[in-house]
């Protein structure tokens, strides 16, 4: 069994995989302050609780966008499953011609990404992870990584115009009916969630058409990936454990 870890902004994803088969799979808050004890007593305790054995694991497997907890995690792998775990970074086989101009910029998320959708759908295809931040990315028909978008997410987004401003508060992340609000929370969600949403089909429309492939797949992971298919034709496919499928792709591709 090979264990994966992505640790974002906000949350650590976990998941356990047997072969291409995923046996379970939980999230836990990103907490700098924690000690890597604190850690391991947690994924002891998920582990206990799915009745899955941290000694069956063969090989961990970790992107991480948060450089300060990677010692405290490594820390944690080597106590609590006597292992040394894989980081995600440069030089690693991935299958894909990445074009970045600079690939050592490229988040490890955005290649674990960029790994499962080219291994599992194909190109020409676009990928959105609403995340903390959102990010795109575009696989070629080649197999290649061209590049792509990063901007915020909603909640960032929350978070910006309540603590910018000295009245307008924080609000509730739900799609209000009209686009004309009669409320100061009503116009809040109306300007973040239809903006966030028009700003999505504007940049898809904008890879699509720098791509010349008006039918290229799209698709997305992240919390908020749900609302904005709701409301949007943009997305073709959620796949909400793509990043921690990829990883267990490049686990193995990296195997030997």
């Amino acid at each position: 069994m090979i264990f994966v870890m992505d640790i974002g902004n906000t949350n650590i994803k976990a998941a356990v995989f047997d072969g291409n088969k995923l046996l379970k799979r939980w999230r836990c808050a990103t907490e700098p302050s924690m000690t890597s004890d604190q850690y391991g007593i947690i994924m002891a305790d998920l582990f206990r609780y799915h009745g899955l054995d941290m000694k069956a694991i063969e090989g961990i497997m970790i992107s991480s966008v948060v450089p300060t907890i990677n010692f405290t995690i490594e820390h944690m792998c080597g106590d609590y499953f006597d292992m040394e775990p894989r980081f995600l970074v440069p030089g690693m086989k991935t299958g894909l011609n990445i074009k970045y101009e600079n690939p050592r910029e490229l988040g490890s998320d955005r290649i674990a990404n960029a790994v499962a959708v080219s291994t599992l759908y194909g190109g020409p295809s676009i990928f959105i992870d609403f995340g903390t931040a959102t990010t795109y990315g575009v696989i070629s028909d080649k197999n290649e990584f061209l590049g792509g978008a990063i901007g915020p997410g909603l909640r960032m987004m929350n978070r910006a115009i309540a603590s910018g401003t000295a009245k307008l508060p924080s609000i509730e992340l739900v799609m209000p009916q009209k686009v004309i609000g009669r409320t100061t929370v009503s116009n809040i969600q109306s300007g973040i969630l239809y903006g966030y949403i028009g700003s999505v089909e504007k940049i898809v429309g904008g890879m699509k058409e720098e791509m010349g492939c008006p039918d290229a797949k799209v698709i997305a992971t992240g919390g908020m990936a749900h609302m904005v298919k709701s409301n949007s034709n943009v997305i073709d496919v959620i796949n909400p454990d793509l990043t921690l499928t990829g990883l267990k792709i490049i686990y193995e591709k990296n195997q030997a």
